[in-house]
């Protein structure tokens, strides 16, 4: 079976999955968190080399206070938790987006657990925390337009490698598949420029029943599909 290198998947459907059982939206971001782990081994076991999940957008700021504050303290704590866990599994993790919204401390614990994991060469783990694609790009634009001020940067050299090295992914081989969970389908600002070429895999399944088999699912299909032109394979 043809491994995707690099898998994104979109983390929906905890809140659905919480209700569906009777329980509150958090219990299922509980839940959901620490399924995270378990498709990190799985993913790592598999043969993907990079896993980026899209933990918390910029959007997410918008719902309930108490649910936003909920989900930041499972972030604390989760973070704590994947020392721990990229420890223990050669893990190298790296947090993608906008960390200057997020509070100092949590700030604090990202910059220590990058710092801690980037010698690590097992599985390549991106969390996307206050991200948003469009605020990405802007972000890199700016970057690119205060390094053209300065004369650090020629427009004549200006093209796709020179302008992906802007963004947060910077080094990150694009996803090769994208997952999103829980029936939606769309990509709602996730990874906009580097899904150009990625394959889409849409499940009803939500983000907290989404075990090592679903990912294999998602990956039986992906080798369903024809790279060279982005269709499904003859038979």
């Amino acid at each position: 079976m043809n491994i995707p290198k690099h898998v994104a998947i979109i983390l929906d459907g905890n809140g659905r999955w919480a209700k569906s059982k009777g329980m509150p939206r958090n219990y299922g971001h509980m839940q959901g968190a620490k399924n995270v782990e378990t498709i990190c081994e799985a993913a790592y076991n598999m043969g993907i080399e990079y896993l980026t999940v899209y933990a918390f957008s910029t959007e997410n700021w918008n719902r309930p206070k108490d649910e936003v504050e909920a989900l930041m303290k499972l972030l604390r704590n989760y973070l704590k938790t994947c020392l721990k866990t990229a420890a223990k599994n050669n893990m190298c993790v790296k947090v993608i987006g906008d960390k200057s919204g997020l509070d100092r401390d949590i700030r604090d614990t990202i910059e220590g657990l990058e710092k801690a994991t980037r010698d690590y060469d097992g599985l390549h783990f991106q969390i996307a925390l206050n991200y948003g694609s469009r605020d990405e790009i802007l972000r890199a634009v700016r970057k690119l337009m205060s390094d053209s001020a300065e004369g650090n940067l020629a427009a004549e050299t200006l093209d796709e490698t020179v302008f992906a090295s802007y963004l947060d992914t910077a080094g990150i081989p694009d996803p090769d598949l994208m997952i999103r969970t829980s029936g939606e389908q769309r990509i709602s600002n996730f990874l906009l420029w580097q899904l150009a070429y990625t394959e889409f895999y849409f499940t009803s399944v939500p983000w907290p029943a989404f075990g090592p088999e679903e990912l294999r699912k998602a990956v039986e299909e992906y080798n369903h599909r024809d790279r060279r032109y982005g269709l499904v394979k003859e038979e």
